[in-house]
This record gives C-alpha cells, structure tokens and sequence, in this order.
C-alpha cells in the first residue's frame, strides 16, 4: 500500500478516512503465531476493543483468530461477524451480574475480575466454566495511563486475594477452567513480565480442572523511527519453555493465550486528512486539517505520536509544522514537527491509526465519522461509509412547545 494507492483512496472516498492494510495485520499475526511455534496448543484472540469493524473481525477470524471482548456488544459484533462462540472470550470490567449472565448464555468463555461477582455467579450457576482475572501488581509496560498491573488497578482480583478466591470456588462448587492476567500495554521488560508470568504459573497450581493460561498481551509496537518495540521473538522462546514447564509439573497440556490488539492493527493502519487552511501566525506555522480529536483523539489523551507524513508532496523542502485540527478545541496532533513543504488541498497521512483510533472516535462538534477502507488484495474495500445528517439525528426524537 503505497502514497499513491493511499491518494487514490482519498480520491474515490473523500477525507477524512481510515486505510487498513490486511497484508500489514496478516503479518503481524504469523509473526506471533511464529514467536511461539514451540507451545502445542495456542490461542491468540484478538482484543476487539483496538478496532471493532466486523470486516476486520472476519479478517482476523480467517487467519485463525479467536476474540477477546469486554462488552456483551462486542461479543454481539464478533458473532455478527461469523467468529463462533467458542472463538470468544468475555473480559469485562464492572458490569453487572445480569450482562455477564447474559453472555454466558450465549456459550462465549466467560473472564470474572472481581470477587462480589465470581461468587455470585458461580452460586448460580457452579456448571458453567470461568476464567479468574488476577491482577499480579506488576507493571511490565512503560506508560503508567495505560498501564493495569499496579495495586491501585481496578482490573482484576489481587492475587493476595488468593485465598478468598480459593474458598468462594470451594465454598460453590465452581468449575475455573482458566486463569488471566494482564499487565498493561507497551510491555518494555520481558524479564519483568515473566516475573508477572511467574505469579500466574504458581496461582495456576490452586486449580486442578484448568483448560488455559492467558497471559493477556500489551505488546509495544513502534510509533517513530528508532521507536523501541517487544521483541516477541525473545518472548516467545522464553515464555514458551517456561509454559512448556509448566504443563509437564501440572500432568497435563493446557493452552496458552494472548490477547493482542495493537500489535495486530496498529501498524496497519493509516489515517489521511487533508488541509484546510495552512496559518501562519507571529511564532507558529499551523497545518489546520479536515478532522480533530473527534476522530483521532490518542495524542491529545496519550500523548501518543504518529508519524506524519505529506503524501501530496513528500520529497518537499522540510519546514515545522504543528498539525492542528477543525474542532472548537485545543486538538494538536503535533507541535513544531519537520514535514515536507504544505499547501492547502495537500493530503497529510498519520502512521500507526489502527488501533484505538476510530474506535476512540465521537460525534463532537457534530461531526460526522469517517469512512474506512481495507485495502486487500491489491483494492480498496469500503468496509463502513463516512456518516451523513441522518446518522447525527437518528436516534434524537424532536418535541413540540
């Protein structure tokens, strides 16, 4: 997918718009699947929460992946599209007991993180399989607003609750068929998270009927040239002959699972917009653009940055820019960054736009979302059209004074 398939998608599509590349989330798939080749039996679901279009889903489920979900509408969206029940695992947090019920009641593999919770439904209902959340208090990623792993989480029941647990699944007689964790994303440390493993092998040893270990995922991908990454190669061998281990300890093979979304989508994707008005003022050359936060709102929450790149002219003379964009509020997507020369009309592509972007998307300002496109196989696929008037007003109902 090249500036120029990119072009043409603006041109047929408007602006702006999303661009998957299903090449780029195929790749990413084998390389894990690859990463952990010596474990007889892997699960690698994708986190639906990252990017939630069903054309994406149905990629995904072709490839082999299963899904991670955290809503009942997500497990609703992955069933839509075609992934089957068994494929699915629900991972909410704070919901009720009836949503939770309800999920279940549809046959996806139910993930409990709380102790209120657990001991309720595993009164009523002790035949139904369920996975236990823990939260180890280990942080392996480096960006503390997107990290879960800490004392202080909301996620997941503290594995010093170990005990409470152990007598709530006595007490009920429940069926714990798999234990989790997750750390948090952009793990930096493989050493630290397989400290956190650690903690998951010796909670494992408490249950006798466990099916599978899920390790959660948070595999850092770059954002910029130099940007430092996961190395899922020195993960996979580590932890595969740790889990290797284990299952021999245990006397029997269990599944291993991840449940990967940024690294699948994020690199995959691209988001173009196109200048509206280049504004200079006494200190500043402002790019000002066909979106904001609404659309694209992780640098203004994250402090997340993505690569720009003018793909109208990108041999350009380099000049600072700070891209900013059309809402009544402070969205700058980037301060004083070296672009190639811009013009207004020009069409600006951001990196990384895969995961956690149009999902994070809103109406703000009423405007409309964008349209996304899966280029695959060489075309350009229109996988959801860009919102209209009617979209903005379809649920408001209009009263008369």
């Amino acid at each position: 997918m090249n500036n120029e398939n990119l072009l043409s998608i603006v041109r047929e599509f408007g602006s702006p718009v999303y661009v998957y590349d299903a090449e780029r989330i195929a790749s990413q798939y084998n390389r894990l699947k690859e990463a952990f080749r010596d474990v007889e039996q892997l699960n690698i679901n994708y986190a639906v929460k990252a990017l939630s279009n069903i054309s994406i889903l149905k990629f995904l489920g072709s490839l082999g992946a299963g899904m991670d979900t955290v809503s009942i509408q997500e497990v609703l969206i992955a069933m839509e599209a075609g992934i089957p029940v068994n494929r699915i695992i629900y991972t909410p947090n704070g919901v009720s007991l009836d949503e939770i019920e309800k999920a279940s009641g549809l046959g996806v593999q139910i993930n409990i993180d709380n102790l209120s919770i657990l001991e309720q439904f595993g009164t009523k209902h002790p035949e139904i399989p369920v996975c236990i959340r823990i939260n180890p208090h280990v942080m392996a990623g480096g960006n503390t607003n997107i990290s879960v792993g800490h004392i202080d989480s909301k996620f997941g029941i503290s594995i010093h609750q170990l005990p409470h647990i152990e007598r709530i699944v006595k007490n009920t007689g429940m069926h714990v068929n798999g234990i989790h964790m997750h750390t948090g994303s952009d793990i930096l440390d493989i050493d630290v998270f397989l400290y956190a493993s650690e903690i998951l092998f010796e909670t494992a040893r408490h249950f006798d009927r466990l099916e599978f270990m899920d390790f959660g995922s948070g595999f850092k991908v770059p954002y910029k040239e130099g940007d430092i990454e996961t190395n899922v190669d020195e993960m996979g061998k580590k932890l595969s002959s740790r889990f290797n281990e284990f299952c021999e300890e245990y006397g029997k093979q269990l599944t291993l699972a991840f449940e990967p979304g940024k690294f699948l989508v994020s690199e995959a994707g691209k988001f173009l917009v196109q200048v509206n008005v280049v504004k200079q003022t006494t200190s500043t050359v402002f790019a000002q653009v066909d979106s904001g936060f609404n659309h694209l709102i992780r640098p203004m929450l994250y402090g997340s940055q993505h690569e720009i790149e003018n793909i109208s002219n990108p041999s350009g003379r380099e000049r600072f820019y700070s891209v900013v964009g059309y809402i009544c509020e402070t969205d700058t997507f980037a301060n004083n960054r070296r672009i190639p020369e811009i013009s207004e009309g020009d069409i600006l592509s951001f990196s990384n736009a895969g995961a956690y972007c149009f999902s994070m998307s809103s109406n703000y300002n009423s405007r409309y979302r964008p349209a996304e496109v899966l280029w695959k196989d060489g075309k350009a696929h229109l996988i959801r059209k860009r919102e209209t008037m009617e979209d903005l007003t379809r649920n408001q109902i209009l009263i008369h004074p």
